[in-house]
């Protein structure tokens, strides 16, 4: 059974803020540099036989940091497209929308809960049905919890059970015949 790694990518000046960041393009803080160069201590490019990075800048910087200079972009890793909620944060949201959560009411003019957990499934299905030991996938918060969810196969309002801190590395796998969260932000 193959064992996938998920790294959220370092922090951004709007993961520090709060911003909801899905297609603008941000790079690493300092702090996100930091925290991606450290990886090295933890993960060994060598180990990986399935290398896969979102398209965003901050994920692809997150890999190359980390070691992992030959990875192939999956467009299905990108972030939960946010829509008219780009750049805001929660509080601001919830100003005009009072009560809103992401895993419940998604986000006008984005993707919706369907869509993200369809192209995350595809992603399970790919990593499942390649056959390596360990594969690793740099990502994002909110797209990196559907990806735990549709391995686990678990509803995707479950999400907001599963906070996903910036640098940090998680691992699924099987815990004997069930898919299984064996590290989480790590």
């Amino acid at each position: 059974m193959t064992l996938l790694y998920l790294v959220r990518h370092g922090q951004t000046e709007w993961s520090r803020s709060g911003q909801h960041t899905s297609v603008t393009e941000l790079d690493l803080t300092d702090a996100g540099i930091v925290q991606a160069t450290s990886l090295r201590e933890r993960l060994d490019p060598g180990d990986f036989d399935l290398v896969l990075s979102s398209p965003r800048l901050r994920a692809r910087r997150t890999a190359e940091l980390a070691g992992f200079t030959d990875y192939e972009v999956d467009d299905d890793l990108a972030e939960w497209y946010y829509g008219d909620f780009e750049g805001m944060t929660s509080a601001q949201i919830r100003a005009h929308f009072p009560g809103w959560r992401i895993w419940f009411n998604g986000c006008p003019g984005g993707e919706s809960s369907e869509q993200v957990r369809a192209r995350l499934t595809r992603v399970v299905a790919r990593v499942r049905a390649s056959g390596v030991e360990r594969a690793i996938c740099f990502g994002h918060g909110h797209a990196s919890r559907v990806l735990a969810l549709c391995w686990l196969d678990f509803p995707i309002i479950f999400g907001q059970s599963f906070p996903l801190e910036v640098g940090s590395v998680s691992v699924l796998g099987r815990e004997k015949e069930s898919p299984a969260i064996l590290r989480w932000n790590s």
